[in-house]
C-alpha cells in the first residue's frame, strides 16, 4: 500500500476516526501522481512510530479525508543510531541522508569540521536543511519506516561533542592513531548498548586536534579496515555493519 506522513494523529486509538492530509506535496502525489481514488486503502504513519491503515473517504482540492480502519502497534526499532557526518563535496550529502534513512538511522547531523570544503551561508544552510528533510521523508516512505529520521541543522563538531553525553557508545572512525576494529567494539559493546553516535569525517579525515577533542568527550577511535573510504561510503558502511549485527 502507498504510504503518507502526518506530523501527529490526535487521539486515534480506535477505528472510525479520521485523518486529514493537507500537505500540498503529498496531496499532489496522492491525487495527481498515484491517482488514488475513494475507497482505496493507504497507510499513514506519524512522527511517533504509529501506523494506520486507512480508506480514502474524500479527495478535495485542498485536502484528503481518510477513515482509520486499523492502528498498528509501533515497531521495535532496535538500537538508536545517530550519525554526525561531515558535509562532502557536490551533492553527496543528499545520498547520505537517503541511504542512512533507508538503513534506519534515527538522527542525522550534517557536520562542519576543519577540513570540510563545502561552506554555506545562512540562507544556503536553510535551503539544504529543507531539502534534506524532504529526501528523508521520501526515503522513509520508500523503505516503509514507521518513523522519520530526524535531520538536525548543520552543526559544528564542538556542539555535537558537547551534546553527546546521552549516548551509550560513541564512535569516531579515523585513519590515524591507535584504533580498535569496528567489528571488535560492536561485538564487545552491542548487547549493552541502546544509543550509538558515530562521527564521520570529511575528505582528509579529522584533524589531530578534533580526534583528541572527540576522545576527551568519550569517543572511541575505530578502524573500518585497510581501505580509505569516501565520506558517503564510510557512513553507509558503518551503519550497515551495525544493522547487520542487529539482524543476527
Amino acid at each position: 500500500m502507498n504510504r503518507f506522513f502526518v506530523d501527529k494523529v490526535d487521539a486515534v486509538d480506535a477505528k472510525d476516526k479520521y485523518i486529514i492530509i493537507s500537505d500540498p506535496a503529498q496531496l499532489h502525489h496522492l491525487r495527481d501522481v498515484l491517482r488514488i481514488k475513494p475507497l482505496e486503502l493507504v497507510v499513514v504513519f506519524d512522527n511517533c512510530g504509529n501506523e494506520y491503515i486507512t480508506v480514502v473517504v474524500e479527495i478535495g482540492i485542498k485536502a484528503v479525508k481518510l477513515k482509520v480502519k486499523e492502528k498498528m502497534v509501533p515497531k521495535d526499532l532496535g538500537v538508536s543510531i545517530t550519525v554526525a557526518c561531515a558535509i562532502p563535496k557536490k551533492v553527496k550529502m543528499d545520498d547520505i541522508v537517503d541511504k542512512l534513512t533507508q538503513l534506519g538511522v534515527e538522527c542525522i547531523i550534517p557536520l562542519e569540521t576543519e577540513r570540510v570544503i563545502v561552506r554555506l551561508d545562512k540562507q544556503k544552510k536553510i535551503e539544504r536543511f529543507q531539502r534534506w528533510e524532504k529526501i528523508a521523508l521520501s526515503a522513509a516512505k520508500q523503505s516503509q519506516r514507521s518513523k522519520l529520521a530526524v535531520i538536525k541543522p548543520i552543526s559544528a563538531l564542538k556542539d555535537v561533542l558537547s551534546s553527546a553525553k546521552e549516548f551509550d557508545l560513541k564512535l569516531i572512525p579515523t585513519l590515524e592513531g591507535n584504533r580498535i576494529s569496528l567489528k571488535e567494539v560492536i561485538n564487545q559493546e552491542y548487547k549493552k548498548t541502546k544509543k550509538i553516535i558515530i562521527l564521520i569525517g570529511p575528505e582528509g579525515d579529522f584533524t589531530y586536534l578534533e580526534i583528541a577533542l572527540a576522545k576527551k568527550a568519550g569517543f572511541l577511535p575505530v578502524s573500518l579496515g585497510a581501505r580509505v573510504l569516501r565520506v558517503d561510503t564510510a557512513a553507509v558502511a558503518v551503519v550497515s555493519f551495525i544493522k547487520l549485527n542487529e539482524a543476527y
